[in-house]
């Protein structure tokens, strides 16, 4: 009787294992590794002057692929159903564009209006 309870308690408990669609520890170390790149590289740019120009549409473009790695895969967006990923990709879409718009608000049209 008792090793009939224990198999009922054993099939209804959730399996932790990595069958369940999560990825190992070691990629989501690799995927923090990328974000400290990204980071390293959008430093030096802030750095370089010659990239002065093309500082402010590179520095979004890294930082709006960085969100989308932290939510994809940190908070495993990746896992879960498409709609909540065309949910949260809106939101990062929707932000981008503000960024920009106030980057160009505020820093390109002052210096053609003098």
């Amino acid at each position: 009787m008792s090793t009939d309870v224990q198999h009922a308690s054993e099939a209804s408990a959730p399996d932790h294992g990595h069958d369940d669609g999560h990825a190992s520890a070691s990629f989501y170390v690799w995927i923090g590794v990328i974000l400290a790149v990204v980071t390293g590289v959008e430093v030096a740019i802030f750095y370089i002057e010659a990239m002065d120009p093309y500082e402010a549409p590179i520095l979004v473009i890294l930082s709006a692929a960085k969100v989308i790695l932290v939510i994809m895969y940190f908070m495993h967006l990746k896992m879960e159903p498409k709609f909540l990923t065309w949910v949260f990709m809106a939101g990062v879409v929707l932000a981008t564009f503000m960024v920009s718009a106030l980057v160009v608000l505020y820093h390109v049209l002052p210096a053609f209006g003098g």
